[in-house]
Protein backbone atom coordinates (compact mmCIF):
# COMPACT_ATOMS: atom_id res chain seq x y z
CA UNK A 1 0.00 0.00 0.00
CA UNK A 2 1.23 3.30 -1.13
CA UNK A 3 2.63 5.25 2.32
CA UNK A 4 3.44 9.16 3.13
CA UNK A 5 6.78 9.17 3.30
CA UNK A 6 7.52 12.47 4.37
CA UNK A 7 5.77 14.95 7.19
CA UNK A 8 3.44 17.38 5.22
CA UNK A 9 1.65 20.43 5.50
CA UNK A 10 -1.84 19.65 5.13
CA UNK A 11 -4.94 21.40 5.28
CA UNK A 12 -8.62 20.06 5.91
CA UNK A 13 -11.28 22.07 5.21
CA UNK A 14 -14.31 21.21 7.59
CA UNK A 15 -11.83 19.73 9.48
CA UNK A 16 -13.87 19.95 12.45
CA UNK A 17 -16.55 18.15 11.03
CA UNK A 18 -17.97 14.21 11.40
CA UNK A 19 -15.84 13.13 8.53
CA UNK A 20 -12.98 16.07 8.48
CA UNK A 21 -11.89 15.52 12.47
CA UNK A 22 -11.74 11.17 11.56
CA UNK A 23 -9.23 12.69 8.82
CA UNK A 24 -7.73 14.85 10.79
CA UNK A 25 -6.65 12.33 13.62
CA UNK A 26 -5.23 10.18 10.58
CA UNK A 27 -3.00 12.48 9.24
CA UNK A 28 -1.64 13.21 12.66
CA UNK A 29 -0.69 9.79 13.40
CA UNK A 30 0.83 9.94 10.21
CA UNK A 31 2.66 12.92 11.63
CA UNK A 32 1.84 15.32 9.45
CA UNK A 33 0.85 19.34 10.52
CA UNK A 34 -2.49 19.37 9.78
CA UNK A 35 -4.40 23.02 9.55
CA UNK A 36 -7.93 22.33 10.51
CA UNK A 37 -10.15 25.26 9.21
CA UNK A 38 -13.81 25.43 10.22
CA UNK A 39 -16.83 27.69 10.04
CA UNK A 40 -18.85 25.67 12.80
CA UNK A 41 -21.69 25.95 10.91
CA UNK A 42 -21.96 21.78 11.26
CA UNK A 43 -18.31 20.91 13.01
CA UNK A 44 -17.88 21.44 16.12
CA UNK A 45 -14.67 21.44 18.50
CA UNK A 46 -15.46 19.33 20.56
CA UNK A 47 -14.46 16.36 17.67
CA UNK A 48 -11.16 17.89 17.74
CA UNK A 49 -10.70 18.82 21.05
CA UNK A 50 -8.22 15.97 21.65
CA UNK A 51 -6.24 17.23 19.40
CA UNK A 52 -5.83 21.34 20.33
CA UNK A 53 -2.51 20.84 22.75
CA UNK A 54 -1.15 18.59 20.19
CA UNK A 55 2.04 20.31 18.59
CA UNK A 56 0.97 19.65 15.15
CA UNK A 57 -1.99 20.36 15.38
CA UNK A 58 -3.83 24.17 14.48
CA UNK A 59 -7.75 24.92 14.29
CA UNK A 60 -8.86 27.90 12.34
CA UNK A 61 -12.37 29.06 12.14
CA UNK A 62 -12.67 30.62 8.67
CA UNK A 63 -15.56 30.43 5.85
CA UNK A 64 -13.92 29.10 2.40
CA UNK A 65 -16.17 31.43 0.51
CA UNK A 66 -13.59 33.22 1.22
CA UNK A 67 -9.46 33.24 0.08
CA UNK A 68 -7.31 31.74 2.47
CA UNK A 69 -3.61 32.83 2.09
CA UNK A 70 -1.38 30.06 3.63
CA UNK A 71 1.42 27.31 2.68
CA UNK A 72 0.56 24.29 2.58
CA UNK A 73 1.42 20.77 0.20
CA UNK A 74 -1.80 19.29 0.31
CA UNK A 75 -5.45 20.18 0.76
CA UNK A 76 -8.44 17.88 1.52
CA UNK A 77 -11.33 20.19 0.87
CA UNK A 78 -14.39 18.26 2.70
CA UNK A 79 -16.07 21.87 4.19
CA UNK A 80 -20.11 21.49 3.22
CA UNK A 81 -22.74 20.57 4.80
CA UNK A 82 -23.99 17.40 4.07
CA UNK A 83 -27.90 16.41 5.61
CA UNK A 84 -30.51 17.81 3.75
CA UNK A 85 -32.00 19.20 7.70
CA UNK A 86 -28.44 21.31 7.22
CA UNK A 87 -28.07 22.65 3.68
CA UNK A 88 -31.46 23.41 3.02
CA UNK A 89 -31.35 25.53 6.09
CA UNK A 90 -29.58 28.04 3.96
CA UNK A 91 -29.51 26.95 -0.07
CA UNK A 92 -27.82 29.48 -1.33
CA UNK A 93 -25.45 29.62 1.23
CA UNK A 94 -24.68 25.67 0.56
CA UNK A 95 -23.89 26.14 -3.05
CA UNK A 96 -21.55 29.30 -2.31
CA UNK A 97 -19.61 26.91 0.10
CA UNK A 98 -19.54 24.18 -2.93
CA UNK A 99 -18.71 26.71 -6.02
CA UNK A 100 -16.80 29.68 -4.64
CA UNK A 101 -15.56 27.20 -1.39
CA UNK A 102 -13.66 25.46 -4.69
CA UNK A 103 -12.88 28.23 -6.32
CA UNK A 104 -11.06 29.62 -3.43
CA UNK A 105 -9.11 26.25 -2.51
CA UNK A 106 -7.96 25.58 -6.20
CA UNK A 107 -7.13 29.04 -6.52
CA UNK A 108 -4.71 28.42 -2.97
CA UNK A 109 -3.64 25.18 -4.69
CA UNK A 110 -2.39 26.77 -7.58
CA UNK A 111 -0.47 29.36 -5.70
CA UNK A 112 1.22 27.44 -3.72
CA UNK A 113 1.51 24.25 -6.60
CA UNK A 114 -0.58 21.81 -3.41
CA UNK A 115 -2.14 18.49 -4.63
CA UNK A 116 -5.55 19.08 -3.48
CA UNK A 117 -8.97 16.34 -3.31
CA UNK A 118 -12.29 17.62 -3.64
CA UNK A 119 -15.07 15.52 -1.01
CA UNK A 120 -17.75 15.10 -3.60
CA UNK A 121 -20.86 13.27 -3.19
CA UNK A 122 -23.05 9.84 -4.48
CA UNK A 123 -25.59 12.95 -4.94
CA UNK A 124 -23.98 13.76 -8.08
CA UNK A 125 -26.28 11.15 -9.65
CA UNK A 126 -29.41 12.11 -8.49
CA UNK A 127 -32.11 9.68 -8.02
CA UNK A 128 -30.14 7.21 -10.34
CA UNK A 129 -31.45 5.11 -13.50
CA UNK A 130 -28.25 2.70 -13.61
CA UNK A 131 -27.82 1.02 -10.40
CA UNK A 132 -25.33 0.15 -8.98
CA UNK A 133 -23.67 3.56 -9.87
CA UNK A 134 -20.57 3.83 -11.75
CA UNK A 135 -18.44 6.91 -11.93
CA UNK A 136 -18.93 6.75 -16.06
CA UNK A 137 -22.79 7.58 -15.85
CA UNK A 138 -23.82 11.11 -15.88
CA UNK A 139 -26.76 11.33 -13.23
CA UNK A 140 -30.30 12.06 -13.33
CA UNK A 141 -30.36 15.25 -11.01
CA UNK A 142 -32.93 18.10 -10.70
CA UNK A 143 -31.27 21.45 -11.21
CA UNK A 144 -34.62 23.17 -9.56
CA UNK A 145 -35.41 21.21 -6.51
CA UNK A 146 -35.03 21.54 -2.76
CA UNK A 147 -31.67 19.28 -2.56
CA UNK A 148 -30.58 21.07 -5.57
CA UNK A 149 -28.16 23.53 -3.82
CA UNK A 150 -25.83 20.59 -2.46
CA UNK A 151 -26.51 18.19 -5.70
CA UNK A 152 -25.71 20.85 -8.31
CA UNK A 153 -23.22 22.66 -6.25
CA UNK A 154 -21.50 19.62 -5.75
CA UNK A 155 -21.10 19.09 -9.32
CA UNK A 156 -20.33 22.27 -10.29
CA UNK A 157 -17.33 21.72 -7.86
CA UNK A 158 -16.05 18.38 -9.92
CA UNK A 159 -16.20 20.50 -13.39
CA UNK A 160 -13.96 23.71 -11.60
CA UNK A 161 -11.43 21.02 -10.60
CA UNK A 162 -11.24 19.18 -13.83
CA UNK A 163 -10.93 22.89 -15.34
CA UNK A 164 -8.20 23.60 -13.25
CA UNK A 165 -6.56 20.19 -13.87
CA UNK A 166 -6.45 20.79 -17.77
CA UNK A 167 -6.17 24.52 -17.46
CA UNK A 168 -3.68 24.64 -14.83
CA UNK A 169 -1.88 21.28 -14.64
CA UNK A 170 -3.40 21.43 -11.39
CA UNK A 171 -2.66 18.27 -9.54
CA UNK A 172 -6.52 17.17 -8.22
CA UNK A 173 -8.05 14.14 -6.58
CA UNK A 174 -11.70 13.80 -7.11
CA UNK A 175 -14.17 11.35 -4.40
CA UNK A 176 -18.06 10.79 -4.71
CA UNK A 177 -18.19 9.77 -1.34
CA UNK A 178 -21.71 7.56 -0.59
CA UNK A 179 -23.42 7.27 2.64
CA UNK A 180 -20.60 7.10 5.46
CA UNK A 181 -21.87 6.61 9.33
CA UNK A 182 -19.66 6.20 12.59
CA UNK A 183 -19.37 8.58 15.82
CA UNK A 184 -19.15 12.14 15.65
CA UNK A 185 -21.99 12.08 13.46
CA UNK A 186 -24.16 15.56 14.08
CA UNK A 187 -26.92 14.62 17.02
CA UNK A 188 -29.31 16.39 14.76
CA UNK A 189 -27.62 15.42 11.52
CA UNK A 190 -31.19 14.56 10.12
CA UNK A 191 -29.60 11.54 7.96
CA UNK A 192 -30.90 8.21 8.44
CA UNK A 193 -28.39 6.16 10.54
CA UNK A 194 -28.08 9.01 13.43
CA UNK A 195 -32.05 9.90 13.60
CA UNK A 196 -32.67 5.91 13.76
CA UNK A 197 -30.07 5.58 16.66
CA UNK A 198 -31.22 8.84 18.44
CA UNK A 199 -34.76 7.94 17.93
CA UNK A 200 -34.43 4.33 19.38
CA UNK A 201 -32.31 5.33 22.03
CA UNK A 202 -35.24 8.07 23.24
CA UNK A 203 -37.77 5.42 23.12
CA UNK A 204 -39.30 7.57 20.32
CA UNK A 205 -41.53 6.26 17.26
CA UNK A 206 -39.18 5.88 14.48
CA UNK A 207 -39.61 7.58 10.95
CA UNK A 208 -40.20 5.70 8.00
CA UNK A 209 -40.49 7.68 5.06
CA UNK A 210 -42.77 6.30 2.01
CA UNK A 211 -42.68 2.44 2.01
CA UNK A 212 -39.47 2.14 3.46
CA UNK A 213 -38.37 0.01 0.46
CA UNK A 214 -35.34 2.89 -0.60
CA UNK A 215 -32.12 1.42 -0.47
CA UNK A 216 -28.63 2.95 1.10
CA UNK A 217 -25.15 1.65 1.33
CA UNK A 218 -23.66 2.47 4.64
CA UNK A 219 -19.84 2.76 4.95
CA UNK A 220 -18.30 3.28 8.47
CA UNK A 221 -16.05 6.32 8.42
CA UNK A 222 -12.88 4.61 9.42
CA UNK A 223 -13.15 2.70 6.14
CA UNK A 224 -13.96 6.10 4.03
CA UNK A 225 -10.66 7.89 5.86
CA UNK A 226 -8.63 5.18 4.22
CA UNK A 227 -9.89 6.02 1.15
CA UNK A 228 -9.32 9.65 0.55
CA UNK A 229 -6.09 8.56 1.98
CA UNK A 230 -5.28 6.43 -0.53
CA UNK A 231 -6.75 8.11 -2.86
CA UNK A 232 -3.98 11.49 -2.15
CA UNK A 233 -1.39 8.90 -2.41
CA UNK A 234 -2.19 7.85 -5.96
CA UNK A 235 0.13 9.04 -9.14
CA UNK A 236 -1.29 12.03 -10.77
CA UNK A 237 -2.37 10.20 -13.27
CA UNK A 238 -5.45 9.07 -11.21
CA UNK A 239 -7.52 12.03 -11.04
CA UNK A 240 -10.78 10.68 -10.04
CA UNK A 241 -13.45 10.83 -10.06
CA UNK A 242 -13.52 7.92 -8.24
CA UNK A 243 -16.52 6.19 -5.95
CA UNK A 244 -15.87 5.73 -2.27
CA UNK A 245 -18.40 3.57 0.02
CA UNK A 246 -19.77 0.24 0.81
CA UNK A 247 -21.57 -1.51 -1.50
CA UNK A 248 -23.32 -3.52 0.87
CA UNK A 249 -27.50 -2.51 0.37
CA UNK A 250 -30.08 -2.35 3.19
CA UNK A 251 -33.67 -1.09 3.02
CA UNK A 252 -34.74 1.54 5.54
CA UNK A 253 -37.23 -1.32 7.33
CA UNK A 254 -34.12 -3.37 7.12
CA UNK A 255 -31.51 -0.76 8.93
CA UNK A 256 -34.42 0.73 11.09
CA UNK A 257 -35.07 -3.13 12.83
CA UNK A 258 -31.36 -3.72 13.00
CA UNK A 259 -31.06 -0.72 15.14
CA UNK A 260 -33.78 -1.78 17.19
CA UNK A 261 -32.27 -4.87 17.73
CA UNK A 262 -28.63 -3.33 18.56
CA UNK A 263 -30.03 -0.72 21.29
CA UNK A 264 -32.84 -2.94 22.62
CA UNK A 265 -35.80 -0.35 21.90
CA UNK A 266 -39.15 -0.78 22.09
CA UNK A 267 -39.77 2.19 19.42
CA UNK A 268 -42.20 1.87 16.83
CA UNK A 269 -42.06 2.14 13.07
CA UNK A 270 -43.95 4.94 12.06
CA UNK A 271 -44.65 6.06 8.05
CA UNK A 272 -44.01 9.84 6.89
CA UNK A 273 -44.60 10.85 2.98
CA UNK A 274 -41.51 10.62 1.38
CA UNK A 275 -39.53 13.99 0.74
CA UNK A 276 -39.30 15.93 -2.72
CA UNK A 277 -36.69 14.47 -4.94
CA UNK A 278 -35.54 11.99 -2.56
CA UNK A 279 -32.85 8.74 -4.29
CA UNK A 280 -34.72 5.40 -3.72
CA UNK A 281 -31.65 3.43 -4.24
CA UNK A 282 -27.82 4.35 -3.80
CA UNK A 283 -25.28 1.75 -4.13
CA UNK A 284 -21.13 2.55 -5.34
CA UNK A 285 -19.73 0.10 -8.39
CA UNK A 286 -16.57 0.31 -6.36
CA UNK A 287 -14.53 -1.79 -9.17
CA UNK A 288 -12.25 1.21 -10.15
CA UNK A 289 -11.37 2.21 -6.06
CA UNK A 290 -10.19 -1.62 -6.04
CA UNK A 291 -8.05 -1.22 -9.11
CA UNK A 292 -6.45 2.27 -8.34
CA UNK A 293 -6.72 1.92 -4.51
CA UNK A 294 -4.36 -0.95 -3.79
CA UNK A 295 -7.44 -3.08 -3.61
CA UNK A 296 -9.37 -1.24 -0.83
CA UNK A 297 -12.61 -2.53 0.24
CA UNK A 298 -14.74 -1.14 3.29
CA UNK A 299 -14.05 -3.92 6.08
CA UNK A 300 -16.56 -2.90 8.47
CA UNK A 301 -19.50 -5.03 8.63
CA UNK A 302 -23.01 -2.86 9.47
CA UNK A 303 -23.56 -4.60 13.03
CA UNK A 304 -19.91 -3.46 14.38
CA UNK A 305 -20.34 -0.35 12.75
CA UNK A 306 -23.73 0.23 14.13
CA UNK A 307 -23.00 -0.76 17.35
CA UNK A 308 -19.50 1.62 17.64
CA UNK A 309 -22.43 4.56 16.22
CA UNK A 310 -24.45 3.65 19.08
CA UNK A 311 -22.21 3.83 21.94
CA UNK A 312 -20.99 7.21 20.85
CA UNK A 313 -24.81 8.50 20.61
CA UNK A 314 -25.60 6.49 23.86
CA UNK A 315 -22.90 8.91 25.16
CA UNK A 316 -23.78 12.13 24.07
CA UNK A 317 -27.75 11.60 24.84
CA UNK A 318 -26.54 10.54 28.30
CA UNK A 319 -24.91 13.99 28.97
CA UNK A 320 -26.62 16.26 31.07
CA UNK A 321 -26.50 19.42 28.35
CA UNK A 322 -27.79 16.63 25.74
CA UNK A 323 -31.02 15.88 28.21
Amino acid sequence: MRQYNASKRMLVTGGAGFLGSHLCDRLIEQGHDVLCVDNFFTGTKRNVEHLLDHPRFELMRHDVTFPLYIEVDEIFNLACPASPIHYQHDPVQTTKTSVHGAINMLGLAKRVRAKILQASTSEVYGDPEIHPQVEAYWGRVNPIGIRSCYDEGKRCAETLFFDYHRQHKLRIKVVRIFNTYGPRMHLNDGRVVSNFIVQALKGEDITIYGDGQQTRSFCYVDDLVEAMLRMMGTGDEVPGPINIGNPGEFSMLELANKVIELTGSKSKLVRMPLPADDPKQRRPDISLAQKELDGWAPRTQLEEGLTKTIAYFDQILSEPKAA
